[in-house]
């Protein structure tokens, strides 16, 4: 046996080991379900909005101009005020401070001193906040009461840039930016999650097989019945009298229990794009399916009719000419078996060769013909 042939079986023993090594990895892969914590929201547990005003400064002549900005003026003014500098009679015309927005998103259980990021975007008509800074700006809820303070250097991810001759250049958007950490939390929301009794579980899909699904794992992993779907988007879980740990431990718990998750036949449409979205439980009719287009083309070739030398009464004239051609492309009629899944049915469109526009077409007439047994939505 020569040296190339050891060398070739060597590679094969060492393809088929890797292959022999990673075959159990990928069946886990392939059975493995999304966990409870992935499908479903815990009631209590999400973030709350927080929004507030304040102004940018630092900018390098890209603000708002005072002038067309009176709320800008007067946040300036106001600003300088508390600080013990009299503005009210002086004239204020710097394009170096900008009026913005500030929104937050306060996470769940965000302890006092926690930081936060925060999102500025420019209020009035500045063209840029690339070097500003933001000053100290409260960030109220929906219940107007204040829960974080924002401050700090922004980060940009957009230019704008002019010349004297009126041409300009943008990328991104330079009036807006964030601030990493920028805030920090001042009020906390008490929410004692581990004293309740009751918790229900909000799923993000709203399902009957999926919540009941969700219900039955839970009590086969507790071992007695503590959770009950509602309804389709609803499973509370009841906490033992008898359990040794509170509600965070039985959360904890339960979170990573993996389900199987049923999702209805439905097929989403994107005609502005052309996607097209289709779920595995989407199932035909037994039908059949042609596909072809029709082209048509004019081509106008005029040409002049002169009269003959010496001739009397002859006028020079264009005459037209035209050539039609009409050419259609070969669409044969390709039946699709009836009951099947959303594999032979991708196959069997794609043996058409339409387009994802034909295909759009195509789904929409067999809902209309009955033949599909999917819920279709066009976005």
């Amino acid at each position: 046996m020569g040296f190339a042939s050891r060398a070739a079986r060597a590679g094969l023993m060492a393809v088929a080991s890797i292959a022999a090594m990673t075959a159990p990895f990928a069946t886990l892969a392939a059975w493995a379900g999304p966990r409870i914590k992935d499908v479903a929201d815990f009631e209590g547990v999400r973030e709350n909005q927080l929004v507030g005003y304040g102004l940018v400064v630092g900018l390098a002549g890209t603000g708002d101009s005072l002038r067309n900005s009176p709320f800008t003026r007067q946040s300036l003014a106001a600003m300088l005020e508390r600080l013990g500098v009299n503005a009210s009679n002086g004239n204020l015309n710097t394009r170096n401070v900008a009026a913005v927005m500030v929104t937050a998103n306060l996470p769940p259980f965000a302890s006092q001193g926690a930081r936060i990021d925060v999102t500025v975007s420019a209020l009035g008509d500045s063209r840029s906040l690339a070097g500003g800074q933001l000053l100290v700006t409260p960030l109220m809820g929906a219940d107007q009461q204040v829960y974080a303070v924002a401050q700090g250097p922004l980060a940009i991810g957009g230019f704008a840039a002019s010349g004297q001759s009126g041409s300009s250049v943008t990328r991104g958007v330079p009036t807006a930016g964030r601030i990493a950490s920028g805030a920090l939390v001042e009020r906390e929301i008490n929410f004692d999650i581990g004293a309740m009794r009751e918790l229900r579980l909000a799923l993000r899909n709203p399902d009957f097989t999926t919540a009941q699904r969700i219900a039955a794992a839970i009590n086969g992993a507790i071992g007695t019945p503590v959770a009950r779907a509602s309804n389709p988007g609803t499973v509370i879980l009841t906490r033992p009298q008898d359990y040794a740990g509170d509600m965070v431990s039985l959360v904890g718990r339960i979170e990573n229990l993996e389900v199987e998750v049923d999702t209805a036949a439905r097929i989403v449409i994107d005609e502005s794009s052309g996607i097209v979205v289709m779920g595995e439980n989407v199932k035909v009719s037994t039908v059949a399916i042609a596909q072809g287009n029709l082209t048509i083309s004019i081509q106008e070739d005029p040409f002049v009719s002169q009269p003959e030398p010496f001739s009397r009464g002859g006028e020079t004239v264009v005459v037209p000419s035209s050539a039609v051609d009409v050419e259609e492309e070969e669409g044969g009629l390709v039946v699709v078996p009836g009951g099947v899944p959303l594999r032979q049915l991708v196959n069997g469109l794609n043996a058409l060769g339409v387009t994802p526009r034909d295909m759009i077409s195509i789904l929409q007439a067999l809902k209309a013909a009955g033949a599909i047994q999917a819920e279709i939505e066009v976005m």
